[in-house]
């Protein structure tokens, strides 16, 4: 067995294939030589995916990263990337090649990505891919806080019961969020400053789930948060901490006597139910944390 593993990791370092292997928190737990010279990292170095892509984008190496504005990008990206069983993706490098990467997710959030140069395709096929990737991307994405859109998340949640009622996975937690008073912030600070803050939740939202969680922007101040495999009592925690580092968090430099906070509600998928069923559960539950003085999640379990 130990000579079949040394042989696997031989032949690993010698493909020009990229090989790498992400843990439940997205941080690189295994890669082959190909994929750590492509991303500039040394053999004893296991980041996170968000060091690795900053970095990259930062220093001008590895993937190209177009844009003029990488928070947001990186945002939109984290709320797509490993919510999928399976998905692939085209990556333009600042070596000249062009990588077809496929990620692979397990029910517990590990995530195997293999990539392979396709360079070769002719270049009018390649800006065609590219800009139906581009398309793709704005159709699955929040415009104004670059988190994932109302269709890309009911998409999930759908997906999401689908597997457990194939018993693909255990059953999930759907929470249901809204910015409390948001009106108010909009009559002190305009449009404008209600837009900071609904990016500045977006991002502490980012920071606090887990990868395997999806997270979406659905309409105006409410957001939602679908947690795979998880009892009620964690899914609690997470979305407490979530609601905890918003209270303490200052968006306008300007307006340090200004805070904000959001109201929870989250339920429990239960067997044979709709996703509207389970929505309108969630949203009782949020509409229970709003008569009960904001600032707190509530849940409905039946």
């Amino acid at each position: 067995m130990d000579s079949l593993i040394e042989r696997v990791a031989a032949l690993q370092d010698m493909t020009p294939v990229f090989i790498a292997l992400y843990d439940m928190d997205d941080r690189l737990r295994h890669a082959n030589r190909a994929f750590r010279q492509a991303f500039n990292l040394a053999d004893d170095a296991f980041p996170t995916w968000v060091e690795i892509i900053s970095s990259n984008y930062h220093n001008k190496n590895g993937l190209i990263i177009t844009t003029s504005d990488f928070d947001a990008w990186l945002l939109s990206a984290q709320s797509r990337r490993g919510k999928l069983p399976f998905r692939g993706l085209e990556l333009d490098m600042h070596d000249g090649r062009w990588i077809w990467m496929t990620e692979t997710v397990q029910t517990d959030g590990w995530m195997l990505c293999v990539g392979s140069d396709i360079t070769a395709l002719r270049q009018n096929q390649r800006s065609l891919r590219q800009d139906r990737d581009i398309a793709m991307r704005a159709a699955q994405t929040d415009e104004l806080t670059g988190t994932a859109n109302r269709r890309f998340v009911f998409t999930k949640l759908g997906v999401q019961i689908d597997n457990v009622q194939k018993g693909i996975e255990s059953s999930f937690g759907l929470c249901v969020m809204d910015i409390d008073f948001f009106k108010s912030i909009n009559d002190r600070f305009g449009h404008q400053g209600g837009d900071t803050v609904l990016r500045d939740f977006v991002k502490i939202a980012h920071s606090t789930i887990r990868r395997s969680d999806c997270f979406g922007r659905v309409g105006g101040e409410e957001f939602m948060l679908i947690m795979p495999r998880t009892i009620l009592s964690e899914c609690i925690g997470i979305v407490e901490r979530l609601l905890e580092k918003v209270t303490s968090s200052c968006p306008f430099p300007g307006a340090t006597d200004f805070s904000y906070s959001c109201s929870a509600g989250l339920s429990l998928y239960q067997p044979g139910e709709s996703s509207s069923d389970l929505y309108q559960r969630a949203d009782r539950a949020l509409y229970l944390a709003k008569e009960r003085g904001r600032a707190r999640v509530e849940w409905v379990l039946e």
